[in-house]
């Protein structure tokens, strides 16, 4: 079993290490850095699944890799991505309380500004619930939302690079 998952194991824990770098690196660079890491999350876990895939089906698997074996691979990749991330990215905003409160702003500021146009279009009650879930928000909530951002994506990513990739021995 390991042997399908060595790739994976590589590439997912590159990946999400890359991703709290870039965390790491955008909170010195602006006051929120949560938007654009989901930016930057969108190009490095397609290219780290894709190099799981490939790495798999060129090296382990003698250059044939069938749609459930790319299925397989990309998840345990895209998981490992989100895991290690949403963990390095829960842990800076526990030592930086500072950072987490910026953000914390920063979400709450874009609320305030466009609350006219969230209340035409989804009701009083529906602001006043976002405005209460952000104000209750913590560092795990802001590291969960970074988790389900790579692997909603990263699903969507290994089902086309799976079929992309995939040849079946004749």
């Amino acid at each position: 079993m390991n042997k399908y998952f060595a790739s994976a194991y590589q590439f997912g824990i590159l990946g999400g290490i890359l991703s709290i770098l870039s965390f790491g690196l955008l909170a010195f660079l602006q006051p929120d850095p949560t938007n654009l890491n989901l930016v930057f999350g969108y190009l490095i876990t397609p290219i780290s699944i894709f190099l799981a895939l490939k790495f798999f089906k060129d090296y382990t698997n003698h250059g044939f890799i069938s749609f459930a074996e790319g299925m397989s691979v990309g998840f345990v990749t895209y998981m490992l991505i989100a895991l290690v991330s949403g963990l390095g990215i829960w842990v800076i905003l526990l030592f930086s309380q500072d950072l987490f409160q910026v953000i914390r702003e920063s979400k709450l500021s874009v609320l305030v500004e466009n609350s006219q146009t969230i209340i035409d279009q989804l009701g009083e009650s529906s602001y006043q619930n976002t405005l209460e879930n952000i104000q209750e928000m913590t560092a795990g909530d802001v590291a969960l939302s970074d988790s389900l951002w790579k692997i909603i994506p990263g699903l969507f990513f290994t089902i086309i690079i799976s079929i992309i990739l995939r040849k079946n021995p004749n």
